[in-house]
């Protein structure tokens, strides 16, 4: 049972700030009963709405997947018993109030990104609100189910107050978004979207630009040992592997070394004990020394917030070169092209940054080895300032001059994404008056981030939390989760919005 909340417990979210921007009666009145009235109705809400496993499923295609076709029933019910009106496109599900064909757009997704339930002290679909005083921990809490149920009862306090709108409110919820964006550009070919949106996916104040996504690949194909490692009288990288998906900052790697000595083992511990946040434990098997690493998880987007466990292996096993097989050339390639810094200062010229954007950044985040082949994804998150011929002909120079004198059969495979800036959204002021009135931060300027959100889709839009700008945002890592505190102060803030939006 979910413990019962407290106005008390809520004063300093609810209250606002001395020096908070000038709001409307009817946007102030309407977030005051939003918090009042449907505190614990949310959080049940988002309980129910975690329990659906929408990760997406390679063999089934996402509109016969049983977890997307239970959790879109879900939201049908609870739209009709909240008394709106519900429209299901397959990929997209769309929750509107009111009449008008001027439209305020709320962009969300309902599909989550994968898990590793060995990583949780619950079962990750399963809303946790006790472990962690505080915190509600779930897959999706934060990314993105947190804010589709926020989002319906602060459409539903609009609703009960019955303020007058010129707009009506449409909820969009889209099932791929961590995966496949292809339905959804599908779909907004075939129905006009709203001439006005914001997306919930992000962080405060509010989102205008956002970096590219873009992937390296690097395959390293069975390399010839040397006759002192087949003699087995030199170590060798037999095994090296590490990440669990291509979007979350690895906390999980491991080495296995053949013909290793005990002198190696307190080299490798020694380097790995200097590293900071890092975690190493090592086993040994006849002569195989098995180094495995612990790091911590994040969202790929930010990797200053993790810990990466690939590319700090990597560093800890730099007490020799090790190319003489696939996984060994795989390690001396991460220290010597990628390194644990996050900006890919080593990989030759590709390193830029952009004033308002930011720096890109260089992140190896699925490394797996396939009959003796190395393949490691590395993540990249590019601002703008840099076109894409120039950046990829950077790294495909600075790989070739590495696998000339490392390993010839090396292969590189790009995608390079374009970054995004909103230059057309009048709405921007009314979301950062919000921001500020309710958080008190004055001054409030839009922000980038590195994520890739949906707003690029849609007209006008841009992104208006969930996440607060000083704080680690969970989504993608193995301990997501929203504080009670931070979904209610959302519940107030995203109320207030669509009141000034639509009214």
């Amino acid at each position: 049972m979910l413990k019962k909340i407290t106005l008390a417990t809520l004063l300093a979210a609810a209250m606002p700030a001395l020096h908070a921007a000038p709001l409307s009666a009817p946007a102030t009145s309407a977030a005051r009963y939003a918090l009042d009235t449907y505190a614990n109705q949310l959080t049940a809400s988002l309980a129910m709405m975690v329990s659906f496993n929408t990760v997406a499923d390679p063999k089934v295609p996402g509109e016969k997947n049983p977890q997307h076709i239970g959790f879109k029933q879900y939201l049908k019910e609870e739209a009709e018993r909240l008394g709106f009106d519900y429209r299901d496109h397959g990929m997209v599900v769309v929750i509107g109030y009111g009449a008008s064909e001027d439209r305020v757009g709320i962009i969300t997704h309902g599909d989550v990104q994968p898990v590793n339930p060995a990583k949780w002290a619950r079962s990750p679909f399963q809303l946790d609100a006790t472990s962690e005083p505080g915190r509600l921990i779930a897959r999706g809490a934060e990314d993105d189910k947190g804010p589709i149920a926020t989002a319906l009862y602060a459409m539903k306090a609009i609703k009960d107050q019955q303020v007058p709108m010129r707009r009506r409110l449409e909820l969009y919820v889209y099932m791929a978004e961590e995966s496949d964006w292809a339905p959804l550009e599908a779909f907004l070919k075939e129905n006009k979207p709203p001439q006005l949106n914001i997306t919930l996916d992000a962080e405060y104040p509010v989102v205008t630009a956002e970096k590219g996504w873009g992937s390296v690949a690097v395959t390293i194909p069975p390399l010839q040992a040397s006759k002192a490692s087949k003699a087995g009288k030199d170590p060798v990288v037999r095994e090296f592997s590490g990440g669990y998906f291509a979007s979350q900052i690895p906390e999980d790697a491991s080495a296995v070394i053949a013909n290793a000595t005990r002198a190696l083992e307190a080299q490798i511990k020694k380097r790995g004990a200097a590293q900071q946040g890092m975690r190493y434990q090592t086993a040994w098997q006849g002569k195989d020394l098995k180094v495995t690493a612990l790091g911590l998880s994040a969202h790929s987007s930010k990797p200053e917030e993790g810990v990466n466990a690939i590319a700090m292996l990597a560093d800890a096993l730099k007490v020799r070169p090790w190319g003489t097989s696939s996984a060994g050339a795989m390690v001396d390639f991460i220290n010597d092209m990628v390194g644990t810094g996050l900006h890919g200062e080593r990989f030759g010229k590709v390193a830029y940054r952009d004033a308002f954007m930011g720096p890109m950044t260089v992140a190896p985040t699925v490394l797996a080895q396939k009959s003796g082949t190395m393949e490691l994804t590395i993540n990249l998150r590019r601002p703008r300032g840099k076109n894409k011929a120039d950046l990829t002909a950077q790294f495909q120079q600075a790989f070739d001059q590495w696998k000339r004198l490392h390993a010839p059969q090396a292969r590189i495979h790009m995608e390079i994404g374009e970054p995004w800036v909103q230059g057309d959204a009048p709405q921007v002021p009314v979301l950062l008056d919000v921001f500020s009135h309710y958080t008190g931060v004055a001054n409030a300027k839009p922000v980038s981030i590195g994520g890739g959100t949906n707003s690029r889709l849609f007209p006008k839009a841009v992104a208006f939390g969930p996440a607060m700008p000083d704080a680690k945002y969970t989504g993608h890592s193995e301990h997501e989760f929203i504080t009670q505190q931070q979904l209610l102060l959302n519940l107030q803030m995203y109320t207030a919005a669509l009141v000034e939006l639509a009214k």
